[in-house]
């Protein structure tokens, strides 16, 4: 068996953005390439390793039991979706793999986006792993067990909400699993994973809505100004009131803001911050509520930038009862080992098309983190003079 060990290992997320593709962008294509933050070198073994990662993953099957799972237990996204990808066939081929000369690793994913969005995240998993299984890197159950019930601890006394992130920078496969079923076992106020599999194996609720990739797809076609608005108008299209968590930082909070009318206020249930600074950003997003009349205490704020869960609790303990919030939590739990860095790897979409008679535009994102912006830098000028952004 491979690193991936299933056809649902995979981000929630990535199920519903390709059945919104399939619903809204059928014939849109999409491009995703890798970078590695730390500038990581890596060999030719590694390379060929993934590559043999790559062909298990694309063997692997729906099991009978996976698929009655899957249409029970996410129901938004109808039978039929789960029907196409049990007989959907992954192709390597569309896969790139090459070193530089400065050994850093390059890898691009072309494709339809309703197909081609299920290997960005495996491919970060593969990388993580395959890059401490070839360094003989080792985790001690005994250390992660102690230190996963602390960061319990945490969650369980304060009534702390959280949502595990951690499938595309773990340590291992290994380690999500073994966090994750302690998790499950001890954690009150866990709501779930988004690692659909786990969710399958340890009767969890999946949970996630969209990534930053649509909204970039959006803005390369209808301009970074309406890019936010024209994906909750059409996600609301497709999913009604479900998946009503939206993502806000695709282009700086506060372009999102710009764009978010009552109407959005009242359908989303949930805002989604993912860089920034989490206590400015809650009192900016406490302020939007109640300028639009909008109870805040009956909204939540989900943070999942980098956080432990000491910093987690700061953040709920400054919200107070202004307004719910919640927590995605990643590598604190699947990465913590050790004397091991963590991988500080993406996979962002970085060009796309609407379908086959339009040209090809770069996709960028303009995080709220400082050094975090991605894309091509005369692109990233536009979007910013457009957004009127300092």
């Amino acid at each position: 068996m491979g690193i991936i060990r299933s056809k649902l290992e995979n981000d929630l997320y990535k199920f519903s953005m390709s059945y919104f593709y399939m619903m809204k962008y059928p014939k849109a294509e999409g491009e995703f390439a890798f970078t590695d933050r730390n500038n990581s070198e890596y060999s030719e073994e590694f390379v060929d390793a993934l590559r043999d990662e790559i062909r298990e993953f694309a063997r692997l099957e729906l099991t009978a039991d996976e698929f009655e799972w899957a249409v029970k237990t996410i129901p938004y996204i109808p039978r039929f979706f789960w029907e196409w990808y049990r007989g959907f066939k992954l192709d390597p081929s569309a896969v790139s793999i090459s070193l530089d000369e400065e050994k850093h690793l390059h890898i691009k994913a072309i494709g339809y986006l309703y197909q081609i969005t299920f290997w960005a995240v495996p491919l970060l998993a593969m990388v993580s792993e395959l890059k401490n299984k070839l360094a003989g890197n080792k985790f001690d159950p005994s250390d992660l067990t102690e230190k996963t019930q602390r960061k319990i601890k945490i969650s369980n006394d304060n009534g702390m909400k959280f949502s595990l992130f951690g499938l595309r920078r773990r340590f291992s496969g290994e380690v999500e699993d073994f966090t994750t079923n302690l998790i499950k076992n001890q954690a009150k106020y866990c709501v779930g994973t988004s690692n659909v599999y786990l969710a399958f194996k340890y009767h969890m609720r999946p949970t996630g809505t969209l990534a930053h990739e649509l909204i970039m797809a959006a803005g390369s076609w209808y301009g970074y100004r309406m890019a936010n608005y024209t994906i909750m108008e059409q996600w609301s299209d497709v999913f009604g009131i479900d998946l009503g968590t939206m993502l806000i930082d695709t282009f700086t909070c506060n372009a999102f803001f710009n764009n978010f009318s009552r109407k959005h206020a009242a359908l989303f249930s949930s805002l989604r911050i993912d860089s920034g600074d989490e206590f400015s950003l809650a009192d900016d997003a406490i302020e939007k509520y109640q300028e639009l009349g909008i109870d805040p205490t009956q909204k939540t704020l989900i943070f999942s930038n980098s956080l432990d869960f000491a910093k987690a609790l700061t953040i709920q303990q400054y919200c107070g009862a202004r307004v719910k919030v919640s927590f995605g939590i990643g590598g604190n739990i699947t990465s913590d080992i050790p004397g091991v860095k963590p991988s500080n790897i993406v996979m962002k979409l970085s060009r796309c098309r609407i379908n086959d008679k339009g040209g090809w535009s770069p996709c960028i994102k303009i995080s709220d983190d400082e050094g975090k912006h991605m894309g091509d830098e005369k692109e990233l000028q536009r979007a910013f003079t457009e957004l009127r952004l300092s």
